[in-house]
């Protein structure tokens, strides 16, 4: 596969929307996009949606129950709770009491992913100490394999790397997210933490030895970070590289089935399926409750190998997971592969911009190239890519595991 060149298409440095930000402090930068018409609109939208009760999205609106169960996945949540509490010791008094919320908090569906602040829930990073940060950091490192760690340094590096470009680190740096913590740290109870900003946003739930992590929101602009110093990277080149493997390696009928719309920007799709925010994102900032019809092929008609490579493809997004967790995810996924579709927009040439989205009970991931936010491709283009992982059926932010847990409680104080 070839990878265009990203720099012909950078904004002028005194192109308009730069220079809203430049000098700037976030909130006045954010006052100034908020007061766009697209952005009132988009606010109000996403306003109206988070005012609904969680149900998970589903396919027709009905929710599959009996799907997830309280078990022991392997997780061992001891070095997530001591990194936690001495988080929290780390925080100032009135930082403590914004960062903290109730397990059943609305707000961890208040995540968003641009770079402008639509709302000012918990705390966000670059407000906090140096001292803060690094025990922010062991925390994650404690809820994510090595290479998950990893990535997510990629994905703040990555940010930084476009506020470095376009002189705007004061809107876009590696600490520009916002971070919130629910429930009471615990080796035996149900809490969590999630992270959300610009391309990265982690939704983390600890439930003893089990771990879900979703709604997970990963992206970058351009996909190529090069500073010039030796320590370049490329994000989510095995995703890319794994789903066009196996649209590739399907019969040209089951291709043609596969592929809903053959332009990313069909004039056969209709109101809806595409819009400015998403683009084709179907699960994106919340949408937790979005009726999503499966569409494509199911994966029952791939053969043994195709399998292989749907599973691997679908690995791919879960790298973030430790291996334990991971482990038992993927067998819940494997478990139902007859039940997973797949879908394609676009085309499968190696050159090609693509979206394609993998979905079943337990798992459904979406991968898009898109045009430009912060680079001027009127198209999309594969140096622009956004990623979404999420468990419909109700367990985004383990509110299924959640919901177990508390009937459990309450047999056995029934009891």
């Amino acid at each position: 596969m070839t990878q265009k060149d990203f720099h012909p298409y950078l904004m002028p440095l005194d192109a308009p929307r730069i220079l809203m930000g430049r000098g700037h402090s976030v909130a006045e930068y954010g006052a100034q996009m908020l007061a766009t018409d697209k952005a009132i609109g988009l606010k109000a939208e996403w306003e109206r949606l988070l005012a609904e009760p969680f149900r998970g999205i589903t396919v027709d609106g009905k929710v599959q129950e009996n799907l997830f169960s309280l078990a022991d996945e392997g997780f061992d949540p001891a070095p997530a709770v001591e990194a936690a509490h001495a988080l929290l010791s780390s925080l100032k008094d009135e930082q403590r009491q914004a960062v903290g919320h109730r397990i059943d908090a609305t707000a961890w569906r208040a995540w968003y992913n641009p770079e402008i602040p639509f709302n000012d829930h918990g705390i966000r990073l670059e407000t906090v100490s140096d001292h803060a940060r690094e025990a922010f950091l062991t925390l994650l490192k404690a809820c994510t394999s090595p290479r998950g760690y990893e990535k997510v340094l990629q994905l703040f590096s990555a940010n930084r790397y476009l506020g470095e470009t376009y002189d705007l680190l004061n809107i876009m740096n590696e600490w520009s997210y916002h971070l919130l913590m629910f429930g009471t740290p615990s080796k035996t109870e149900p809490w969590g933490w999630s992270i959300y900003g610009h391309h990265a946003c982690f939704n983390c739930f600890i439930l003893g030895n089990q771990l879900v992590i979703s709604p997970t929101f990963m992206g970058v602009e351009p996909n190529v970070i090069d500073r010039g110093d030796g320590s370049s990277f490329a994000l989510f080149v095995s995703e890319e590289e794994r789903g066009l493997a196996l649209m590739q390696s399907l019969s040209p009928q089951l291709q043609d089935r596969a592929t809903v719309y053959r332009q990313m920007e069909d004039p056969a799709m209709p109101p809806g399926r595409f819009n400015f925010a998403d683009q084709r994102h179907l699960g994106g900032a919340f949408q937790d409750n979005r009726i999503v019809p499966i569409e494509g092929v199911c994966a029952s008609e791939f053969s043994p190998e195709q399998r292989k490579m749907l599973l691997s493809t679908a690995e791919a997004f879960l790298e973030h997971i430790p291996d334990n967790p991971r482990r038992a995810r993927m067998r819940m996924i494997e478990q139902y592969l007859d039940h997973t579709w797949w879908s394609w927009i676009g085309g499968h040439g190696d050159d090609d911009p693509f979206y394609f989205r993998l979905q079943s009970p337990v798992v459904m991931i979406e991968f898009d190239h898109h045009s430009g936010m912060w680079l001027t491709n009127e198209q999309p283009e594969k140096f622009h890519i956004h990623t979404i992982t999420r468990i419909p059926n109700g367990n985004d932010y383990g509110r299924a595991l959640l919901g177990a847990w508390q009937r459990s409680q309450s047999e056995a104080a029934g009891r």
